[in-house]
């Protein structure tokens, strides 16, 4: 296993694992901004796993696009849940 192939996974696995971290505070405290960071970092997640797919399984195919959208909705959830938050 190449470096690259390590840190893509380890990224993957890294922002899910703190979008479940995230997800376990909502849930005990109902806070929304903690509810548009799990969206945010499940976005990432998948992301990360989009880069994976992308560069390392099927490199033929370029899912750059897709790569991009995701990361693109996850931050835009983000921005859009600490402006509702301020505004609140």
């Amino acid at each position: 296993m190449t470096i690259a192939r390590a840190v893509y996974i380890l990224c993957a696995v890294t922002s899910l694992a703190v979008a479940g971290m995230l997800l376990r505070q909502y849930l005990k405290l109902r806070t929304r901004l903690l509810l548009w960071s799990v969206i945010c970092f499940a976005g990432l997640a998948v992301n990360n796993v989009l880069v994976y797919v992308d560069l390392v399984m099927y490199t033929g195919v370029d899912l750059s696009l897709y790569r991009s959208a995701a990361g693109a909705a996850a931050v835009a959830v983000m921005l859009y849940g600490l402006i509702w938050e301020t505004r609140s």
